[in-house]
């Protein structure tokens, strides 16, 4: 069963990926295991990437390795995050939640665990008829749901605010993982999407520099520099307030070699000894790889692995607050420091980026789980041994699928597989490869201002702790700049009702809101899959 829910996932992932560049799907989330989603992060950005620059495909065991060891890679360096992120800080990591509300009620005996599993499967069923509705497209089906419910007779320069992304979505999902974010997080990016979307991007079009007629993706390509900064300079700020906890961490690598051993609850934890036994096997591994698959310089292999461990820390912090991971978004300040070394290689650009980025994403993950196991009280050590044998599983049937779908560097690019982010890696890797002082003045000023506003958001939360929810949250402000703003707008609306039933009556919004907002995640995404899989079978177009 588990064998074949990996191959399902990874046609999933791949072929929606693929076809609509959700990079950063929580329908996959929230649905995938290790076997599936661990490995989806290079194939369905980098790798493609580099497929279409070359116009050569990648071979399945040279795949194979590369997505199994950059995993692996990724799972090791959530080791030192979990006990400070979950364990001290507890950050509520969103779907981890979810996870654990949706496990808790199938499994409670009690009245209140039946009263949720109801309500989970009350919202499970309106997510699946949600689904069914927009993307089933048969041809008895007598109508469907629009994927983007435009705001009507508004305009922005002269154009439909659509073109600006600025309109609702036709998905109950961004709904539900905004009620399980925290209306902070939520509001915090809908002030970044109308500083973005609704100011910054006209004002763009006005001067030409960017052109919304052209999707999304044309906005972001500009948008991602500011954003990405942010995220970056908050998250590891954020981080080094926390170096006391760091460093006890640290020392705690003395119980393994025989020291005052951690009883109780710490004892179950996994040992740092873990972490760095897993960073000297792989690590040498990963740079190997990089070199003899890509011929990236050995000493550049090495800078990348060290700035995945950084660019992990921001990854678990984002997915932790916003329950979004992002990794494209860091990937590209990756691409900027190689732009800088390497800048005439392309290769280089792409697949250290590759690195950092999937290290990112596989940790985010893997607190992902750890989250919902803190809360079930299992045990850690076992999470972490059965995520590590999900990625080889998960690679095993990734590589295969992948190959299926998309057989050569051709099929990339076209109507049927235009692979928006790829193209968004592709572009920057091509950019940075023909100077960075080519990236436009404004892009430019974006970059530092976000660097210089992440830093600033950090300190102001620190200097005053009392007045915190009401300082906009970096990580969701950065995110705005490299989200849609659909997503971003139904999230806050999930934010804002649950605020809504908490403030009229706090009991009902702990019955009802994770239970309710769990099953519209699980049901639509679990349907969203079956018809995605269907696709990809023939059965259905």
């Amino acid at each position: 069963g588990i064998l074949a829910y990996a191959i399902f996932t990874a046609l999933y992932r791949i072929g929606l990926c693929g076809r609509f560049g959700m990079l950063e799907n929580n329908a996959a989330k929230s649905v995938a295991s290790a076997a599936g989603y661990m490995t989806g992060g290079g194939t369905v950005a980098a790798i493609p990437a580099l497929m279409m620059i070359t116009g050569q495909a990648m071979g399945g065991w040279q795949m194979f390795f590369w997505i199994s060891s950059i995993a692996l890679l990724g799972v090791v360096m959530a080791i030192p995050m979990k006990q400070q992120m979950i364990n001290v800080e507890g950050l509520r990591f969103p779907t981890g939640v979810a996870t654990a509300e949706t496990l808790q009620a199938l499994y409670c005996d009690s009245g209140a665990g039946s009263g949720k599993a109801r309500l989970l499967g009350w919202g499970g069923m309106v997510g699946a008829v949600v689904a069914c509705f927009r993307d089933l497209k048969a041809a008895w089906m007598p109508w469907n749901l629009p994927e983007k419910l435009p705001i009507p007779f508004l305009t922005l320069k002269g154009r439909p605010l659509a073109d600006f992304t600025l309109s609702f979505e036709g998905s109950l999902i961004m709904l539900g993982a905004g009620a399980i974010m925290g209306f902070r997080a939520a509001w915090s990016m809908l002030l970044g999407a109308v500083i973005n979307y609704g100011l910054l991007a006209p004002i763009l079009y006005e001067r030409g520099i960017i052109d919304p007629r052209l999707g999304y993706k044309h906005i972001v390509a500009w948008s991602v520099w500011f954003g990405s900064a942010m995220i970056l300079t908050s998250g590891l700020l954020a981080f080094s307030f926390q170096w006391r906890t760091v460093l006890r961490a640290v020392k705690s690598v003395g119980s393994a070699f025989g020291a005052a051993r951690p009883d109780g609850e710490e004892g179950r934890e996994v040992p740092m000894l873990w972490f760095f036994i897993g960073i000297a096997a792989l690590s040498p591994v990963v740079i190997f790889l990089e070199w003899f698959l890509f011929g990236i310089k050995v000493w550049m292999g090495a800078i990348s692995v060290a700035l995945g461990f950084f660019i992990a820390i921001v990854a678990c912090r984002a997915t932790g607050e916003t329950d979004t991971t992002p990794t494209g978004a860091l990937g590209k300040i990756t691409q900027i420091t190689f732009g800088a070394l390497d800048p005439s290689n392309t290769t280089t650009n792409l697949m250290t980026a590759n690195v950092t980025g999937g290290v990112g994403l596989h940790s985010a993950d893997l607190l992902t789980d750890l989250k919902c196991g803190y809360l079930l009280k299992a045990d850690p050590k076992q999470q972490f041994w059965a995520q590590l044998f999900g990625v080889l599983a998960g690679s095993l049937f990734v590589v295969p699928a992948y190959r299926l779908l998309i057989p050569t560097a051709d099929a990339l690019g076209t109507d049927k597989w235009p692979a928006p982010g790829a193209q968004t890696w592709k572009g920057v890797a091509e950019l940075l490869a023909k100077g960075f002082h080519t990236l436009h003045p404004t892009a430019q000023m974006a970059l530092a201002v976000g660097g210089a506003l992440g830093i600033v958001l950090v300190l102001l939360e620190k200097a005053f702790p009392k007045y915190r929810k009401y300082v906009p949250s970096a990580m969701g402000l950065g995110l705005a700049f490299t989200t849609p703003a659909f997503n971003t707008i139904s999230m806050f609306c999930g934010a804002a009702i649950a605020l809504f039933i908490e403030k009229k009556n706090a009991a009902s919004a702990e019955r009802l809101v994770v239970p309710v907002s769990s099953g519209f995640i699980a049901g639509e995404s679990l349907i969203g899959v079956l018809i995605a899989a269907l696709v990809v079978a023939g059965v259905l177009r």
